[in-house]
């Protein structure tokens, strides 16, 4: 799964949980980043630094897959 650059600005601005810790520690330090400057660069390296994640750990995601394919 990869997230779009839309699909990531809602998970930099919204306050969704997710189970897995590490996905929401990194989501965390995002936000902080992302609300420090939002702008497009910024944008794209969450977004690029989320899709690393999503596709080294897809087996501990499962669960947070449904979060992010509605957001």
């Amino acid at each position: 799964m990869k997230v779009t650059i839309q699909q990531t600005e809602k998970l930099l601005k919204g306050n969704q949980s997710f189970s897995q810790l590490g996905f929401s520690l990194m989501l965390t330090r995002l936000r902080t980043l992302y609300t420090k400057d939002s702008s497009e660069s910024t944008l794209q390296s969450c977004m690029d630094e989320i899709n690393v994640f999503l596709e080294k750990f897809p087996a501990i995601m499962g669960a947070d897959y449904a979060i992010i394919a509605n957001t």
